[in-house]
């Protein structure tokens, strides 16, 4: 029986691996990247009654086209739930995979549930465009100098970043390169191995004689990662957002195609199901800010997540603070003097990619699996920028 104030708990948390827009994955559907996940993070726990699943609560930025019509129950049903499990799917762009995770956990905080699957599903090759499958803006956004900036996309804001907090072209390319470089070396170390839940990507080909050709290939590796990346290579490319600026290609982060989930339990469900927990869920914080700053808005959730966590900065051990761009990145982390060696130890969003509406379960996956690496990580955080002007934070504590 479910009570209401009870803490909740992560007990499991998988994702695919992440694929490059128009790369490894982009022959696979959402729903299909959702469903594949959804089945891997329940295997976790192999004695767990699906029906007892309060609700699946899946984050899709775009949820439009194949990834629209609720891709949370489609998805919970292609892979084989109960009819009975609900699902719903939420946006709040780049953090929807994040607050996924928030909601489940506060769907037990009730006592609505004991049993929470949160989840994440973004495919950016199926989008025909940055801003989903059709773009319909408001006409009156345009009208007002406070809401221009929703018009002005994602990299310009990113320009306007840069200039405001003075982030140099040469400290964007720099935090870029080591992001590269902090990723190819997860990857060697096998440090992501226990997080990916490998996909088998199967492509349908004409054939001799008008057959069908299926070729199949396992995904087992994050694509984005680039062992050539160089400061030269990244000095050469020019900017795209604006003739003058300094955002190029090579410091934003990689549009991306991935999906991942996350299995939460009340204590009375570890208790039934006799499951040890990787984490409790200690706080979440979501914050908005101007829309032509987005990129700052973990400046603003970071510190109330950790007030509501009772918590001080250095008490964190580990940052997963998803790199949009590099230039937001550091404005954030100069802003508030985060330790550069606690933020993406493994690499960010930049060599990794970020598949929008997925990320924040799939980087929840990373942060789980750092912690039942190393017991020193006790604290840990997942934020990130949002569009639109919004940050948000979420503090876990190892268990």
């Amino acid at each position: 029986m479910s009570k209401r104030g009870q803490d909740a708990y992560v007990v499991a948390a998988v994702r695919t691996p992440v694929g490059r827009k128009g790369g490894m994955l982009r022959h696979v559907r959402p729903d299909d990247m959702l469903a594949h996940v959804l089945r891997a993070v329940t295997e976790k726990v192999p004695s767990l009654d699906l029906a007892e699943i309060g609700d699946v609560i899946t984050g899709c930025a775009m949820p439009e086209a194949e990834q629209g019509m609720n891709v949370a129950r489609i998805g919970l049903l292609l892979a084989g739930f109960p009819v009975q499990v609900p699902g719903v799917t939420i946006n709040r762009f780049c953090a929807s995979g994040l607050q996924a995770v928030a909601d489940a956990a506060a769907r037990i905080r009730l006592g609505e549930a004991d049993v929470m699957v949160a989840a994440g599903t973004e495919s950016m090759s199926v989008m025909p465009q940055i801003m989903g499958n059709k773009v319909s803006l408001n006409p009156k956004v345009v009208e007002s100098d406070e809401n221009r900036a929703i018009a002005y996309g994602m990299g310009l804001t990113a320009e306007v970043v840069a200039r405001k907090y003075g982030v140099s072209r040469e400290d964007q390319d720099a935090f870029a390169l080591e992001s590269h470089r902090k990723a190819v070396a997860a990857i060697d170390a096998g440090y992501f191995r226990d997080e990916i839940a490998p996909l088998m990507v199967r492509t349908h080909l004409p054939g001799a004689e008008g057959t069908v050709a299926v070729r199949e290939s396992m995904a087992e590796i994050d694509e984005g990662p680039r062992r050539d990346t160089s400061p030269e290579r990244l000095a050469s490319l020019k900017p795209v957002f604006a003739a003058r600026g300094s955002v190029t290609a090579g410091n934003s982060s990689q549009m991306s195609d991935g999906a991942g989930a996350v299995l939460l339990m009340s204590e009375a469900a570890l208790e039934r199901y006799g499951v040890r927990p990787i984490a409790r869920v200690v706080s979440y914080a979501v914050v908005g800010v101007p829309p032509e700053v987005m990129g700052i808005g973990p400046v603003e959730a970071i510190p109330r997540a950790l007030q509501r966590a009772g918590l001080k900065q250095d008490d964190l051990d580990w940052i997963e603070l998803n790199g949009a761009f590099a230039a937001q990145s550091l404005a954030v982390m100069r802003t508030l003097g985060l330790d550069p060696a606690k933020v993406n130890p493994l690499g960010g969003a930049i060599a990794l990619g970020h598949p929008l509406g997925a990320t924040g379960a799939i980087r929840t996956a990373t942060l789980m699996a750092a912690m039942q690496r190393d017991p020193k990580v006790r604290y840990g955080m997942v934020t990130m920028c949002i569009g639109t002007g919004m940050g948000a934070a979420g503090i876990f504590e190892r268990v």
